[in-house]
């Protein structure tokens, strides 16, 4: 009996114990109150440096192709050849040309023949029809029409033989300006013609190059012609050059949302070459229609990019673009008015309309 007593009374501690921990296991750890900082928006922009890649272009650029069939008589350059206007480089020949121009200059020849001969006799009968009654009035009219008829044959024909004679001249093809033949596609012997669908020739101007750089839509009205550019080339490393934006499109690519702008790059010294890649840093002013705020205020998801701002204590995200950027802070575009609170160290866990406690 004393030993069952013992043991309920054992039992009756332990249960006292295990109810005291589940009442200590209980209570409630203390909820953290988030504190968020504020600033009030003011109208400013952020004048920023933009770094951009762009590429080395020659400032002329042709191909020739044929402008007539015919067989390649002479090549008189090859990949390399530094070419200036006006001089000779391939000669084609085609006999069939060379005919129809010899034909054309007879015919005119003759036609021309023709119409020294009725004006002549025009001119006799018209000095002659003076004396009364020598001429009738019918053979001088007659006369005069005949001269009229035999100049527009004569003129029609000096017409045709100009027009074989530019055709012959197409046989002889020379360069349209100074610079260097890239690329060459014919020899001798064979048959070139504008069906081709390669050119004979690829004729670019070196001595002067266009740097082609596109700028992001968002950056496109802050850089204007006559800005000052800085560009490194990576084909050569450690070298630092300037210049300044010669044209730009005035318009955005449908298909890119970029505007291309061209800075002339004089090349005496033939230092660029065509086709290298150059990083590009412009100068961006800024919008004076920007806020600035600094980075820890935008929140992005995938959904959206937004802030929040304060009204009467409680949190309204306000959906955003971005424009200039620098170390902390960034520019916002949005339905902003001045003096508006932000939350500058708000979250993504912070709910629209949601509440919450505005600290130092």
């Amino acid at each position: 009996m004393k030993i069952t007593l013992s043991i309920l009374l054992v039992a009756a501690t332990a249960l006292l114990f295990a109810s005291c921990g589940n009442k200590e296991e209980k209570k409630e750890t203390p909820k953290t109150v988030i504190q968020y900082a504020t600033m009030a928006l003011q109208p400013r922009q952020i004048s920023a440096k933009v770094q951009l890649p762009g590429v080395m272009q020659p400032f002329q650029f042709v191909q020739l192709f044929p402008r007539v069939n015919g067989f390649i008589k002479n090549v008189a350059v090859d990949r390399g050849s530094v070419v200036r206007q006006g001089q000779v480089l391939i000669t084609l020949e085609a006999p069939e040309i060379e005919q129809g121009m010899a034909a054309a200059k007879l015919k005119f020849t003759q036609a021309e023949a023709n119409y020294t001969t009725s004006r002549d006799r025009y001119r006799r009968l018209l000095e002659t029809s003076l004396t009364p009654g020598t001429i009738s009035p019918f053979d001088l009219e007659a006369a005069a029409s005949k001269m009229q008829a035999d100049s527009a044959t004569a003129q029609g024909e000096y017409a045709n033989y100009k027009a074989q004679e530019t055709m012959k001249n197409y046989l002889t093809l020379t360069a349209p300006f100074d610079g260097v033949i890239t690329e060459r596609n014919v020899h001798p012997g064979a048959l070139a013609g504008p069906q081709n669908t390669k050119p004979m020739l690829i004729l670019q101007q070196l001595s002067k190059l266009r740097l082609v750089v596109d700028i992001p839509e968002q950056y496109a009205s802050q850089i204007n012609d006559g800005d000052t550019v800085q560009y490194k080339v990576n084909a050569l490393p450690g070298q630092s050059f300037t210049g300044t934006v010669s044209r730009s499109a005035q318009s955005l690519s449908n298909n890119f949302r970029s505007e291309t702008i061209e800075t002339d790059v004089p090349n005496p010294q033939n230092n660029f070459k065509p086709g290298m890649y150059a990083e590009v840093i412009l100068p961006a002013a800024g919008s004076a229609h920007a806020w600035v705020v600094p980075k820890t205020a935008v929140i992005t998801t995938t959904e959206r990019k937004y802030v929040i701002a304060l009204e009467n204590t409680r949190a309204r995200w306000i959906d955003i673009t971005e424009g200039n950027q620098d170390t902390d802070s960034t520019e916002i575009f949005g339905n902003f008015h001045p003096g508006q609170q932000i939350v500058v160290n708000g979250n993504y866990q912070v709910k629209d309309g949601e509440e919450i406690r505005i600290g130092n």
